[in-house]
C-alpha cells in the first residue's frame, strides 16, 4: 500500500511520464492520486526530458527500475525506433504514447486516441472534420468507425496518399490553404492534427474543436477558437479522461 507521505519503497513499482515539461504537467499528480486511492504501491514519476536526451532515456529504461512510461504528445512520434515490439496501430500510425517494459524489451501501444474517440461518442458526435495527415490523424482514422469524417489539408496529393495508407475508399477530401474561406459550421467537431501556424482561412468553427497539443505547445486551433468564441479542448483539458484510461491500461499490464 502506498504510504501517506507518498514515499518510494523497494517494493514500489515505478512508471514514468516523459515529456519536455513533464514536471509542470498534472498528469503524474492526478494518476498518483488514483494509485493511492486504490492502495496500489505504484508511483508515476514525471521525467523532464529534452528532445536530444529522449533516445538515451527511453533506451535505458530496459535496465532501469521503471516498468514503463506514458509519452507526452510532443514525443509520440519520436520513440518508435526505440521499441522492440508494438501493435499494428502503432506501426501503421507512426505514434506511440505508452510504453511497457517486458523483461529486457519495450512494447509500445496507443491509448490517447481511444480516449478521444470515446469522448466524441459521449458527445454524440457524427460529423467530424479533420485537418492534417499526421500520426494522430492516422490513428484516429483506424478507430473512426461510426463517424462521418471529412479530411482537409493544404496538399491534396498528400491527402490522397494518406487516405490510401489508412485504407479509406471514396473519402471526402478537401483543400484548405491560406487565402481560402472555409466554413466548418456544418460539422459537429473539428480535430486539428496539422502543423499549421495559423488557421486564418477558417471563418466559422463547429461548436467544439479538439487537438492533442498540451498547454506548452503552439496551438493554432486554440488561438482560432478564442477569436471565434468557440469551445477548444486540448490535451490538458482531457487530463481526467486520459489519466483514467492510462490507469486502466497500467492495471491491465498487471503492474498494479
Amino acid at each position: 500500500m502506498m504510504n501517506d507521505s507518498n514515499q518510494i519503497s523497494k517494493q514500489t513499482k515505478l512508471f514514468g511520464y516523459i515529456g519536455e515539461f513533464a514536471g509542470v504537467n498534472r498528469f503524474s499528480a492526478v494518476i498518483n492520486k488514483m494509485f493511492k486511492a486504490n492502495s496500489d504501491d505504484v508511483m508515476m514519476i514525471p521525467m523532464n526530458i529534452r528532445a536530444d536526451d529522449l533516445y538515451f532515456t527511453v533506451s535505458n529504461m530496459k535496465e532501469s527500475h521503471v516498468n514503463g512510461a506514458v509519452i507526452s504528445s510532443e514525443y509520440v512520434s519520436d520513440v518508435l525506433d526505440l521499441l522492440d515490439n508494438s501493435n499494428a496501430m502503432v506501426q501503421r500510425s507512426g505514434m506511440c504514447d505508452i510504453i511497457y517494459k517486458e523483461g529486457k524489451t519495450l512494447r509500445g501501444d496507443i491509448f490517447s486516441i481511444r480516449v478521444l474517440t470515446e469522448y466524441l461518442k459521449d458527445l454524440r458526435v457524427l460529423k467530424v472534420a479533420i485537418i492534417g495527415t499526421n500520426h494522430y490523424a492516422k490513428a484516429f482514422s483506424f478507430l473512426a468507425c461510426g463517424f462521418n469524417v471529412s479530411y482537409f489539408n493544404d496538399n491534396l496529393e498528400e491527402l490522397m496518399k494518406f487516405t490510401q495508407e489508412v485504407d479509406l475508399e471514396d473519402a471526402d477530401i478537401n483543400r484548405m490553404a491560406e487565402g481560402m474561406s472555409i466554413d466548418l459550421s456544418e460539422f459537429d467537431v473539428l480535430l486539428d492534427f496539422s502543423d499549421f501556424n495559423n488557421l486564418d482561412m477558417i471563418t466559422t468553427l463547429p461548436l467544439i474543436s479538439f487537438d492533442m497539443k498540451n498547454s506548452k505547445q503552439l496551438s493554432a486551433l486554440r488561438e482560432k477558437a478564442k477569436s471565434l468564441n468557440s469551445q477548444y479542448i486540448g490535451y490538458d483539458d482531457m487530463l481526467d479522461k486520459l489519466t483514467a484510461k492510462a490507469y486502466a491500461e497500467i492495471n491491465d499490464f498487471k503492474i498494479v
